[in-house]
Order: structure tokens, then sequence, then C-alpha cells
């Protein structure tokens, strides 16, 4: 994506919101999100192309076209207890994208394993959440491929 193009009658300009009402412009969220959540601890955002957005009331089939193109998806989590944006995250990567993955907004640290293994590569929170729930939280729960109940089954037998 270079600037402005278009799918599927989806265009980007920086970021592109889909959902609420399926491909309308959908607002920001509110309150700035600026740590970077990743399996090595928090970090500076360091993503330069377009973003497409998706709210947690999106399909995630009406993005066939537009995952082919797009670098990143940032899917919303607009409250920890709303579970959708697992399920859209887990769908698209199902669907074949193979960009970058993020969630964005209201995830807590007890949440990170359940999100990278249904395929986000990281997460983005608020400098409040992140002053709440500080790096080390997070670091704990960063083993999340040794630490599941699959691979406790295959070290005892």
């Amino acid at each position: 994506m270079d600037g402005v193009s278009g799918h599927g009658g989806l265009v980007w300009i920086g970021v592109v919101r889909i959902g609420r009402g399926r491909g309308t412009a959908a607002p920001a969220m509110e309150v700035e999100l600026s740590v970077i959540v990743r399996d090595t601890g928090f970090g500076a955002e360091d993503w330069h192309g377009d973003i497409l957005d998706v709210h947690p009331d999106a399909d995630p089939a009406d993005l066939s076209v537009a995952i082919r193109t797009a670098g990143m998806i940032r899917v919303q989590f607009p409250s920890f207890s709303d579970g959708r944006g697992f399920t859209i995250g887990r769908r698209l990567r199902l669907m074949g994208f193979r960009g970058r993955l993020r969630a964005r907004g209201h995830v807590i640290a007890d949440q990170y394993a359940m999100i990278r293994r249904v395929g986000f590569d990281e997460v983005e929170i608020s400098d409040d959440l992140a002053a709440r729930q500080p790096e080390r939280h997070w670091l704990r729960r960063a083993g999340w491929r040794a630490n599941d109940y699959q691979s406790r089954l295959k070290n005892c037998a």
C-alpha cells in the first residue's frame, strides 16, 4: 500500500477503520495508546506503514480482499471482557493473513498468552495500563508457547 490504494470498496489513507456498520468510518479510541507489548517486553511504536483498524463488530469475511495487501491489521479491544477480538484475530489468520496483527486497547497481562496463541503478534496498550500492569507482569506470560496444556502433556509422556 503506497499512500492511497483501494481494494473491494476499501480505501486506505493512513488508517482505515472497519466495523460499526461494516466498512463505514468509525471513531478512533479516545485514549492515546503508546506502549507496544511483545514477547520481549514493552517497546515503542515501530510501524511506519498503513494500518487497517478492525472493530469487534466487523465480520472478517468482509476483509478477504483487504488482507491480501494489508501490512498491519489492528483489532480493537474496547473492554478486557469483550472476547470478540480473539475470534477476529484467529479468523484473520485462518483466512491467510500473514502481516502484523496487533490487539489494541483494553487487553490485560493475564490475556497475553491467549492473544499470542490465536495469532496476534503484539498488543498496544495505554501508558496508564502499563503503569498498573508493569512490564514484569507481561513478561511472566511471554513463555506462552511452553506453558500451554499440550506442551505440559507432551512433557509427561
